[in-house]
């Protein structure tokens, strides 16, 4: 299962005036080199989850996501490549007819993913046991996998994300929307290391949930660079973005990585890793959702992110 991840994944290095100022290293693991819509952590976060359903003898796969969700493209294509149905629950009714008009759904129905759109109020109670059960009862048994893949299952895949190799390395750097992806780093992390997690959402809320997985005490939040909320973006960001590709050839997606990688450059021009450290930043993937991003800046009238 998952076959096509037959070679190590590679840091990139980053060379950047900033960085050589103050003696810092930066390198990028390049997650989103795994496949274009199974990439970065939805890759690690499936596979174990994928591996379950199959143990158990399910093949239907049920999960939850937006309009532009990483994860719902992510289980459509792995449902697709692996030999499972799959159906996944979109916040917004209004979404219904608009299928074609947006990017990530019209690629996961063209997987073969089936959909139920509902409201945004009702989505709000969609782990709820009279939720899941009204859903079983509409449809033939699934095997469920969380908004955002996080669980037990997904956590050990993305314990698999560092290498013996990475142990250079002072800092390790993720962004963080769930909690699932930095608690597996946190596991695999050395206790030297320092694990820094950038949230692309506002509130407090993840520190436990990321305490629910986390086996160790070494990382920190930072948040300071969610530029008003989840899927929010200005001006700065997109330049950011554009200017860092031209830079260095690396795509960053503008939910999560895009903003994690302008936190880290934040920090260092500001002084906050020592002279002569090294850190590592994980690209997540979620490049698959710059179009529809893409088409909401048009609507804005503002600068798009170069792909």
């Amino acid at each position: 299962m998952f076959d096509f991840l037959t070679e190590e994944i590679p840091n990139q290095e980053i060379e950047l005036p900033a960085l050589a100022q103050r003696n810092i290293r930066l390198s990028v693991k390049r997650e989103d080199r795994i496949h274009p819509y199974i990439s970065g952590n939805k890759y690690r976060k499936l596979k174990y989850n994928l591996l379950e359903a199959r143990k158990l003898g399910k093949d239907h796969l049920l999960s939850f996501g937006g309009a532009y969700s990483n994860h719902i493209a992510a289980v459509a294509a792995a449902g697709k490549e692996e030999g499972f149905r799959t159906t996944g629950v979109i916040r917004g009714e209004e979404l219904e007819g608009k299928i074609e008009e947006n990017p990530t759904l019209s690629y996961a129905a063209s997987c073969g993913m089936k959909f139920k759109f509902i409201s945004r109020t009702a989505y709000r109670d969609k782990t709820s046991d009279k939720f899941l059960q009204a859903l079983r009862a509409e449809t033939d048994d699934f095997f469920l996998i969380p908004e955002g893949g996080t669980n037990e299952l997904a956590v050990k895949g993305c314990e698999e994300i560092l290498t013996e190799k990475d142990a250079q390395f002072n800092y390790i750097c993720s962004s963080i929307g769930t909690g699932g992806t930095i608690a597996g780093l946190i596991n695999c992390s050395k206790l030297s290391q320092q694990v820094l997690g950038f949230p692309a959402l506002k509130g407090s809320f993840l520190q436990e949930d990321i305490r629910k997985f986390a086996s160790k005490d070494n990382w920190k939040l930072i948040d300071s660079y969610h530029f008003g909320g989840y899927a929010k973006v200005n001006t700065d960001l997109v330049q950011f973005m554009n200017d860092f590709k031209t830079a260095t050839g690396i795509l960053l997606d503008p939910v999560y990585t895009g903003k994690m990688m302008y936190g880290i450059l934040d920090l260092v021009k500001e002084g906050y890793f020592k002279e002569g450290s090294r850190i590592l930043a994980i690209h997540t993937g979620g490049i698959q959702g710059i179009p529809g991003m893409n088409s909401q800046l048009v609507k804005r009238g503002l600068p798009i992110i170069e792909i």
